[in-house]
């Protein structure tokens, strides 16, 4: 069952598991260059039962107002990986020191409709933790159940006129709605770490 996989059994799950390119736009929406990004996709060991840890964005940040994502941004020029993204922006975001973040491993790379490239990264986060939130950028800090994102009966899909795309959105979870790109990316862990040694 997933909520027993050791750290060991994830990592080797993110290696084995191909990770496609995923794009939301049709071909001929895709606008170049891309913008590259990171989030970090932060699991925590709660009571022994694995959890994804997501944060609320505010409605004043410039995309994604309001959603429910993973901490994460856009790379700055110093950046020299996704994982200095992720762990820079997720520090900035929600006060996790880098050092604190034991990373695992990646997931597939995804370019969004607002024309970021984005790679997710995971991550282990210490747990409890006392977050310092940047109030500007994030409203909420808060958990999921990996349990709870594996079970199908929690989520659907359907397909975006305007796009053509699959969205892929999850019933609400203690008052929070996880769907588009965050949610994409949640059920790709999923899938990956259904290729865990030992499943």
């Amino acid at each position: 069952m997933i909520p027993t996989l050791t750290e060991t059994q994830i990592s080797a799950a993110l290696r084995r598991f191909e990770h496609p390119v995923y794009t939301e736009l049709p071909p001929d929406l895709v606008k170049k260059p891309h913008r590259a990004a990171a989030v970090l996709v932060p699991l925590v060991n709660w009571d022994n039962e694995w959890h994804l840890l997501f944060t609320r964005r505010t409605d004043r940040v410039e995309t994604h107002k309001s959603q429910v994502s993973f901490p994460g941004g856009a790379a700055d020029p110093e950046d020299k990986s996704p994982e200095d993204t992720a762990l820079r922006e997720t520090e900035e975001e929600i006060g996790v020191r880098r050092s604190d973040v034991r990373v695992l491993g990646r997931l597939g790379e995804m370019i969004t409709i607002t024309n970021f490239h984005v790679t997710p990264v995971v991550g282990v986060i210490p747990w409890p933790y006392a977050f310092t939130v940047h109030t500007v950028e994030v409203g909420r800090v808060f958990t999921m159940p990996l349990a709870w994102l594996a079970d199908a009966r929690n989520r659907h899909e359907f397909i975006r006129p305007e796009t053509g795309h699959t969205v892929i959105t999850y019933i609400p979870f203690d008052g929070e709605l996880l769907w588009g790109a965050t949610a994409r990316m949640t059920v790709n862990l999923l899938k990956a770490l259904e290729h865990a040694p030992g499943m």
